[in-house]
């Protein structure tokens, strides 16, 4: 209630928002699979700058905004011609109710023409979650059509039992791990077992933060497909970039 009406009435809003966007590549094909939507400023303003700027009563309206900005953004930006999917980052707490809180979502993407199969929606581990209200989120957005992401995983406060109590499509490790992982024994043999309980799991595996080429291969090596990160492609505002030139020559089959 209290939360529904903050988004009804849009109160606290006192700044604006834009998108970058960041691909995830297929590194099989060099397609990108998805962009991220990512939250900016006006002034092109870091995530942190912005999320800053919510306060509790604002925090709803924020979460709202964001969504449709990044849904609009990409329609504008041409996703629609691609074959690539949208996802956006979301804060369980910020939604009361799942079906209530995602009626603006629907009613943007119809109005731009974005199939709900085509979005994805993600939340990060860092954040205190309740498993049990995001579990419901996770269900009433599987049966409007949505996909469902864990972020950062590996860095945040629950660790493996989020994968127990939380059936998300995908599975997103967090960059901390990847990090000289080509220099790591430890790091490939826990991201290797990682790989495989998840793909038991029926789990797509996304690894971020890839910065050399050496971690790239390193991955894939282990038998990870899908990668994100300022090697491949940094986040840029209202833009949505496709394989960089610079990999065609060497791309991990």
């Amino acid at each position: 209630m209290a939360a529904c009406e903050a988004c009804r009435s849009g109160k606290g809003l006192d700044f604006g928002i834009r998108t970058a966007f960041q691909p995830i590549f297929d590194i099989r094909t060099g397609e990108v699979f998805a962009y991220e939507a990512l939250v900016r400023g006006t002034e092109g303003e870091g995530a942190s700058e912005i999320l800053a700027r919510v306060t509790q009563e604002t925090l709803y309206s924020f979460d709202q905004a964001c969504r449709v900005a990044a849904i609009k953004n990409a329609a504008r930006t041409g996703i629609l011609e691609t074959g690539a999917r949208l996802s956006i980052n979301f804060m369980p707490n910020a939604v009361y109710s799942p079906l209530a809180c995602i009626r603006l979502t629907l009613e943007t993407a119809r109005q731009v023409g974005m199939p709900e199969d085509r979005l994805i929606f993600e939340f990060t581990e860092n954040e205190r979650l309740d498993p049990a209200h995001v579990k419901t989120i996770i269900e009433a957005y599987r049966k409007l059509g949505f996909a469902t992401a864990l972020d950062d995983f590996g860095a945040g406060y629950a660790g493996l039992n989020l994968l127990a109590d939380l059936p998300t499509d995908i599975v997103k490790l967090d960059m901390e791990l990847i990090r000289g992982i080509d220099q790591s024994e430890p790091r490939r043999q826990i991201t290797f077992a990682m790989i495989r309980l998840l793909e038991e799991m029926g789990r797509m595996v996304i690894a971020e933060g890839i910065e050399t080429r050496r971690e790239m291969d390193a991955l894939a090596e282990l038998g990870v497909h899908y990668m994100q990160g300022f090697l491949l492609a940094p986040p840029m505002l209202d833009t949505l970039q496709d394989w960089p030139a610079r990999m065609l020559k060497s791309k991990v089959a």
